[in-house]
């Protein structure tokens, strides 16, 4: 009989006296070893869940018992046997490898032989045996993840909590990082895992899915996906615009949810809805419509609700955009060394007006170094950049006015409130008078930021931190939208939001300019390159990509596949 690691009855936390809980008459267990998964949209309740399961915080109401501890009472012994690895990168970055494991294994009272043991056991199990001197904030982000992991287990736990460990991490340290915990999990430790990522919900033995502090399904994933049965349908072969035809889907009350996926379009019908035919959404002559097999994150959108309706604002009254060069964005043997090191390595590519153009890669790849030189934020080695035919280097100020930027981390001053924020960009952006407000009324009601106005933007959730973050860069319309990793650990439905908006900006003619770990959303590109070690090593558009690694073996192949099978091939190109 499967142990029972946590027993959760009837619990409710509150932040706000009176105001609405966090988590609500919460009942579920936790069994040993397994995986499961803890889902749910933005501000669901997850990672409160999580922080009272290790006995950071205390239910109002309810109980809770881990590991045979109540953690009022017993908070120490809890610590013993649960471990936490928190949303955010919670060591040292000035601190090395070795210094961060040595001083988890003091505050955990690892000593002696046992410490000894830990820590090679834990540098070979992570494979950071090799970079035990390098300074944490070195690090890529997969390699953070995995010293994070470490660090959590200094002290063999029965319980470890990960909240949203693959955030930011690309598809092969997603991957090995799921080998690691599974190797946990043959060991008999219980693991909870917060996602964003619904692939890697259907990975679990059991998910929990919470909606405003309450359960709306817990229970194996694959049986919840069941239900979605003859409901998910792909329009393939269309002369339409693919963009324009998923708007279409999305006007009707039959349709609940729809996604680009290459040059096809995936719907979800309601329960009881009809399947739009390929005519009525003006996808040409030769589309088709095929039944296909649901996927977790269709039953996820179902169980909400389904995904934003209607057509984004920015569909309307966008500013007019004649072609003033052949490409808009152009990169010419685009290179840049700190060091000895080259983390890019004359890189050379040309983006049209009104495309959607993708960097993918791994981590530590050079796309966050390209983008930024490609921004004017960063001077190249050697090579050359231009935004709308105007040079970085001779006209950084005319080119940066022309484009907006929105960083891979929140990059918005968090001690200032959403509207000093939404005001000081505005004043970057030379915006005055009658413009300036007109933009920032446009803004705030775009993303719902009103009742934001006068907090914190460092508060926030993470949602609205992304949508201020996006308000910021695009309310002086820009020419080129530079987006780095704009819905990292954001849930679907607010993914679903940020890429219809993206795709009436580009209707509008903006170039968007795109990276992205979360290659289900690099499907929404035109054309993408695959960045290995500084080095363009593959670019044509999502389905090219595909097709390149289609085999017997891989008869349909996803954009991850590709991902993989492609940097693995450079490997073993190098290697030769």
């Amino acid at each position: 009989m499967t142990e029972t690691l946590a027993r959760i009855d009837g619990v409710t936390k509150r932040f706000v006296e009176e105001g609405t809980p966090a988590i609500e008459a919460l009942t579920t267990r936790i069994e040993a070893g397994r995986v499961t998964g803890l889902v749910g949209p933005d501000g669901a309740g997850k990672t409160t869940l999580l922080r009272l399961m290790a006995g950071l915080l205390l239910p109002d109401d309810g109980t809770l018992h881990i590991c045979g501890f109540a953690p009022a009472a017993d908070v120490i012994a809890l610590h013993r046997v649960v471990a936490y690895m928190p949303q955010r990168f919670g060591l040292y970055e000035e601190l090395s490898v070795i210094e961060n494991l040595e001083l988890s294994a003091d505050l955990r009272s690892v000593v002696g032989t046992e410490r000894e043991e830990a820590l090679a056991r834990l540098l070979t199990f992570t494979g950071l045996a090799p970079f035990t001197r390098r300074l944490a904030g070195a690090l890529s982000g997969g390699m953070k993840q995995k010293l994070g992991l470490a660090c959590a287990l200094i002290k063999r736990p029965r319980l470890l909590l990960l909240d949203e460990p693959s955030v930011g991490v690309d598809p092969l340290s997603r991957r090995e990082l799921w080998r690691l915990v599974y190797a946990l999990v043959d060991q008999g430790i219980g693991v909870v895992w917060s996602t964003a990522y619904l692939d890697e919900a259907e990975r679990c033995a059991s998910v929990l899915l919470l909606s405003g502090g309450k359960a709306l399904y817990q229970g194996p994933p694959q049986a919840l996906t069941r239900r979605l049965e003859g409901r998910t349908f792909l329009v393939r072969n269309m002369s339409g615009e693919r963009r324009a035809v998923l708007t279409r889907a999305l006007e009707r009350p039959d349709v609940i949810d729809g996604v680009i996926q290459g040059r096809s379009v995936r719907l979800v019908v309601g329960q009881d809805g009809v399947a739009p035919t390929p005519a009525s959404l003006d996808a040409g002559s030769e589309a088709v419509m095929t039944t296909v097999p649901p996927r977790f994150e269709d039953a996820f959108m179902d169980l909400l609700g389904g995904g934003p309706r209607g057509r984004s604002p920015f569909a309307e009254g966008g500013p007019s955009r004649e072609q003033p060069v052949d490409s808009v964005v152009e990169a010419e043997g685009l290179t840049r060394r700190f060091g000895a090191f080259t983390a890019v390595d004359g890189i050379r590519l040309r983006v049209g007006r009104g495309e959607i153009f993708g960097l993918i890669g791994p981590n530590g790849a050079g796309k966050s170094t390209t983008f930024k030189m490609l921004c004017g934020l960063l001077h190249p080695t050697s090579g050359t950049a231009r935004v709308v035919g105007l040079d970085l280097a001779k006209a950084p100020s005319q080119a940066r006015a022309r484009l907006g930027y929105m960083a891979q981390q929140f990059s918005l001053y968090g001690d200032l409130s959403v509207g000093q924020n939404l005001n000081f960009f505005a004043g970057i952006y030379g915006l005055g008078g009658r413009r300036r407000r007109n933009a920032l009324e446009r803004m705030v009601d775009i993303f719902a930021l009103g009742p934001y106005l006068g907090v914190n933007a460092g508060t926030l959730p993470l949602g609205f931190k992304q949508r201020l973050a996006l308000a910021c860069a695009v309310m002086h319309a820009p020419d080129v939208l530079f987006l780095d990793e704009p819905t990292s650990g954001v849930d679907p439905r607010t993914r679903r939001e940020f890429w219809s908006h993206i795709n009436a900006m580009v209707a509008n003619g903006m170039t968007i300019m795109v990276t992205t770990h979360f290659l289900d959303e690099a499907e929404y590109c035109d054309r993408m390159a695959l960045v290995y070690r500084g080095r363009l090593i593959a670019t044509g558009a999502p389905d090219d990509l595909k097709e390149r690694v289609r085999c017997a073996g891989r008869p349909e192949p996803t954009l991850e596949d590709a991902f993989i099978a492609l940097v693995e091939a450079d490997d073993r190109r190098s290697a030769a």
